[in-house]
């Protein structure tokens, strides 16, 4: 009958099973009720076990770059601030030697340029609720087959480029086949760089454009001490040349300080007006509305996915004398180094944009690397550096974070 033409195509071995049926009523023991009653708990509750692990093993490419990467499956239980965390000591650490990449520049290369204390190589990213994946060099090359990932930003966008790069560098058999697409040098003034791996036809580029906004230097009718200004109502001129990426890296900052702008005759402007009176805290944030502006206009959301890092603090022990003190180890506590005006600003525009935008807000676990300066180590040792990174060092934190995004779901809380 129906019943038993069910029962015979169920994949549950159990012979003559009622399921909800008042019309079968077919004399059991209670134990072999039980039984009967765990076997299908333990069935359903297998099933939901391998579903939930199909989707949290195999999340493919395009999800990942789409927006549904990192966090946002089973975010339920498996929600976690990566940002929220502390640096721990792990000897598997550094994930390469800046001395054997070529696209590391020699002013970030600490070690070479004669640092012998290494313990600031040591040192992890551990988010309090979950796990960072580990660095796959291997999978993360076949993903990016066929990509376009460019990072925009000042100095410190380019040394985290420099560090992506050589992170993937590690896993090419002929490192021949890793080179700049114009032949060129990294120098701190050109305003294009881009690395090709062409046995996976992707590119790694640099886009140097420290305010993202356009500064115009011909000033018409402005007063004797402005020399130029940074137009706020309008995105650098070669914004267009990230248009047509897969990833889009964001970062700007370290530029937006006094002696960037007003001791050098830069103001700001909107439209024609000059606004010789706006605050750099205000200007920021125009910018920072042109900026998103900009990517919910020109951006392809269903090809691109776009990041914001945030400010990159940094441990000057005085700004104004420019004395530099690189400890030996991470700090205990950040001293307010962990807040930034600049990552506050991003972080109150993303919300209102249409186009999704992961911000990385490496700003607090970077507050306490006051080890993992350039320092004196830089290719001009008489001139001490607590603004930018050691390679490797913190910007392969960046990377491990930003990689994860992309291509993978954090683990399950601990």
């Amino acid at each position: 009958d129906e019943m038993n033409s069910f029962n015979r195509s169920v994949s549950f071995n159990r012979r003559g099973l009622s399921i909800g049926s008042p019309r079968v009523s077919r004399p059991t023991s209670w134990v072999s009720r039980w039984f009967r009653v765990l076997v299908l708990i333990g069935s359903v509750a297998s099933f939901f076990l391998a579903a939930s692990g199909y989707m949290y093993v195999l999340p493919n490419l395009s999800q990942a770059f789409h927006g549904y990467g990192v966090l946002s499956t089973n975010a339920s239980i498996a929600r976690c601030d990566v940002f929220d965390g502390r640096w721990v000591v792990d000897d598997s650490y550094p994930l390469y030697n800046a001395s054997e990449c070529p696209f590391a520049e020699q002013g970030f290369n600490c070690l070479g340029n004669g640092r012998t204390d290494k313990d600031y190589i040591k040192w992890r990213w551990k988010p309090k609720t979950c796990n960072i994946p580990w660095f796959n060099v291997q999978n993360v090359l076949e993903k990016l087959r066929s990509k376009r990932v460019v990072f925009v930003g000042d100095s410190m966008s380019r040394s985290q480029w420099e560090s992506l790069i050589c992170l993937l560098m590690t896993g090419v058999e002929d490192k021949r086949s890793v080179y700049e697409v114009n032949g060129n040098k990294i120098t701190k003034q050109i305003r294009f760089l881009g690395v090709r791996f062409s046995s996976y036809n992707f590119t790694v580029e640099f886009f140097r454009s420290v305010f993202l906004v356009q500064h115009n230097w011909a000033i018409k009718h402005g007063p004797k001490r402005v020399r130029s200004a940074l137009q706020l109502d309008r995105l650098d001129d070669i914004s267009k040349e990230w248009i047509d990426s897969d990833v889009l890296i964001f970062n700007s900052g370290q530029w937006w300080v006094p002696g960037k702008l007003f001791s050098s005759g830069c103001y700001f402007q909107v439209g024609n007006s000059l606004k010789l009176g706006l605050s750099i805290a205000t200007a920021f944030r125009t910018a920072a509305h042109t900026w998103a502006s900009w990517v919910d206009t020109m951006i392809d959301r269903n090809r691109t996915r776009v990041f914001f890092r945030t400010f990159e603090p940094s441990h000057w022990n005085n700004q104004t004398l420019r004395l530099c003190n690189v400890t030996h180890r991470p700090l205990s506590e950040t001293r307010g180094r962990d807040q930034s005006p600049f990552s506050n600003a991003i972080l109150d525009v993303v919300k209102n944009m249409t186009v999704p935008v992961t911000v990385l807000h490496i700003t607090p676990m970077s507050a306490f690397r006051s080890d993992a300066h350039v320092g004196m180590w830089s290719d001009k040792p008489s001139v001490s550096d607590c603004s930018h990174w050691c390679l490797p060092g913190v910007p392969d934190a960046w990377n491990e974070i930003l990689l994860s995004y992309l291509f993978a779901n954090f683990r399950h809380p601990l």
